[in-house]
């Protein structure tokens, strides 16, 4: 009771200007509902019982594609699970199926002092068209990923040979973490500051996954497969673009690399590294797609 007399005397004393002032000031409404798409109809029930619209070619280049006879699950284990791909507006990679001369690259990007993260993903598709789909937002703080942006789009013509070139590098052969040695024998120190590259190649049958932080050297092992997968997304969208004010540059981390190679040193496997996820042979052609026919000796 004397909160609200004293309330009602504030009001009482105030001037007739500042009074009507906050009267008529607009308080701000709730939220609305999080629609994942538009709802025109008043009705509920139609919210539940229409067919929803089903993405474009570029949302989801591989979408409806089921599992033929023989083939398996990739094994991904590259720190993203299922929710935190969907979290991110993506088909989970560890549900998209992959047959002969197909292969997905991923590159996320994930600063050490700032939660502006990064997701590209290139695909590689049997037909020979290649399509990029790119998110940022801020990855902290949230149960999501705030402000995110994106879009999907498909690939220059050349996209898909330069794609399928990287999947030959030597960078997905080497361990997956690793520490930089001088020729010396020191050792680089504990990581507190920079940005880390998570990088995953997955094709038929085997997913692999590095991990690229900190030390330039170390990333410019790398610098190839960024500067190729980084640079086919920028140019489509300013707010990811400003996350990359020098492009897709990495010339300066390749030289440290071969720097540091020429002087003797080396990229020692992380004593902490986990293992690479074990790999199964390809699987057989699906049955819209004929196997090639036997030769004469075999029918013999």
């Amino acid at each position: 009771m004397v909160r609200i007399a004293a309330t009602i005397l504030a009001l009482a004393f105030l001037p007739a200007p500042a009074l009507a002032q906050a009267q008529a000031a607009p308080r701000p409404s709730p939220p609305g509902p999080v629609l994942d798409w538009p709802w025109p109809d008043p009705d509920p029930k139609s919210w539940w019982d229409d067919k929803r619209p089903k993405p474009d070619e570029t949302a989801d280049p591989l979408g409806g594609r089921r599992p033929s006879r023989g083939e398996r699950p990739l094994i991904v284990a590259n720190g993203y699970d299922p929710l935190l791909y969907r979290l991110w507006g993506l088909p989970p990679l560890q549900n998209q199926v992959l047959r002969s001369g197909e292969l997905i690259i991923e590159v996320a990007v994930r600063p050490a002092t700032s939660t502006r993260q990064t997701l590209v993903r290139a695909i590689v598709r049997r037909d020979g068209k290649a399509f990029i789909q790119a998110r940022a937002g801020l990855g902290c703080c949230e149960p999501g990923i705030a402000r995110r942006v994106g879009f999907d789009v498909e690939a220059p013509p050349d996209a898909a040979a330069r794609l399928t070139a990287l999947a030959q590098d030597p960078l997905w052969s080497s361990p997956r973490e690793v520490r930089v040695v001088e020729s010396s024998g020191a050792a680089d120190a504990l990581c507190v500051d920079g940005t880390s590259y998570d990088l995953t190649l997955a094709q038929p049958g085997q997913v692999r996954a590095v991990r690229r932080a900190c030390d330039s050297a170390e990333i410019g092992q790398a610098a190839d497969v960024l500067e190729t997968v980084l640079g086919l997304a920028l140019g489509h969208e300013p707010r990811i673009d400003v996350i990359y004010p020098g492009g897709a540059d990495y010339s300066a981390a390749r030289t440290a690399y071969r720097d540091l190679i020429a002087a003797g040193g080396m990229l020692k496997p992380s004593p902490n590294a986990r293992a690479q996820p074990p790999s199964f042979a390809e699987p057989p052609p699906p049955e819209d797609e004929p196997a090639a026919p036997p030769s004469p000796s075999a029918e013999r």
